[in-house]
């Protein structure tokens, strides 16, 4: 193990821990060296404000670099900042686009989120078909979730 992925382990570990000061002293060298892993956690650190004053539009920027590199968790956080535009304009033909590439990664968050979407109609138009299509993606019985 380099001294680069000693660094990032403890820096998760921190996070992990709650010990978000820590964290950021130990991520945010990696994050600025183009870490996705790193650029992940301080954008959730700089979205809530954890350890560092809430910066929502850098946050939204080291998400997206982080879903360019197609880290499964950056792109579900970033559509969520464009679902309800924390950070980004709001845009939600981007966050169904950032949720659809997460939930092909393999999160099923992404999916669930993308059915509420289209169950609601939130930012689209409701799409019952489609949102039962999602919710089955991410493991959950269609029928739970039918409105007739």
């Amino acid at each position: 193990m380099n001294d680069e992925d000693m660094q990032l382990a403890s820096g998760i570990a921190a996070f992990e821990a709650k010990e978000f000061r820590r964290a950021w002293q130990l991520l945010e060298p990696l994050s600025d060296a183009d870490n996705a892993d790193a650029q992940y956690r301080c954008a959730i650190m700089l979205q809530n404000g954890l350890g560092v004053i809430a910066q929502p539009k850098k946050a939204a920027m080291l998400l997206q670099s982080a879903a360019d590199k197609e880290m499964g968790l950056a792109q579900h956080s970033l559509g969520v900042c464009y679902l309800y535009g924390e950070g980004v304009d709001q845009d939600t033909g981007e966050a169904i686009r950032l949720l659809e590439l997460a939930g092909a990664r393999g999160l099923a968050g992404a999916w669930t989120t993308l059915g509420m979407i289209f169950m609601e109609g939130q930012g689209t138009e409701k799409d019952e078909a489609r949102a039962l299509d999602y919710y089955q993606r991410a493991g959950f019985d269609p029928a739970e979730f039918k409105t007739s």
